[in-house]
């Protein structure tokens, strides 16, 4: 299953400028997601970084930032150990609607049922905590 797509869309009551800010500056995504070592505001690699602040290694999650068209559009590359070295590809678009935002994950490249599964399922986890962060 290289093919692998995750759809999401959740409708924030925040602009669409705000919201941005929480998909791209590292102290606002540490609230709802993970600490990342860079602002996501210019292509280039990040890292993203576990919560647990004795872990050793503390690098989790990596990734090129591919596209950035503020505020609406953010596309980077996403891979972790777990995944044993396949690359996937996150979009995030955000569409300014009445009172707020139309924000939708769109993420690719996933090669297994229990990949595809385990992702949709923390992807819920976290729009739920933007969702809480920014509302």
């Amino acid at each position: 299953m290289s093919d692998g797509v995750i759809i999401k869309t959740i409708y924030l009551k925040a602009t669409p400028e705000k919201v941005w800010k929480f998909l791209t500056e590292r102290e606002k995504m540490a609230r709802w997601f993970h600490e990342t070592n860079r602002d996501l505001i210019k292509t280039g690699p990040f890292e993203y970084y576990r919560h647990d602040t004795d872990a050793k290694d503390r690098k989790l999650m990596w990734g090129d930032v591919l596209e950035v068209d503020p505020p609406t559009k953010l596309v980077h590359t996403f891979t972790h150990q777990w995944l044993e070295g396949v690359i996937t590809t996150v979009t995030w678009e955000l569409l300014s609607i009445e009172d707020g935002t139309q924000l939708t994950l769109t993420h690719e490249g996933i090669e297994t049922y229990e990949e595809l599964s385990g992702h949709d399922k923390g992807w819920d986890q976290h729009l739920t905590r933007i969702r809480n962060v920014i509302n």
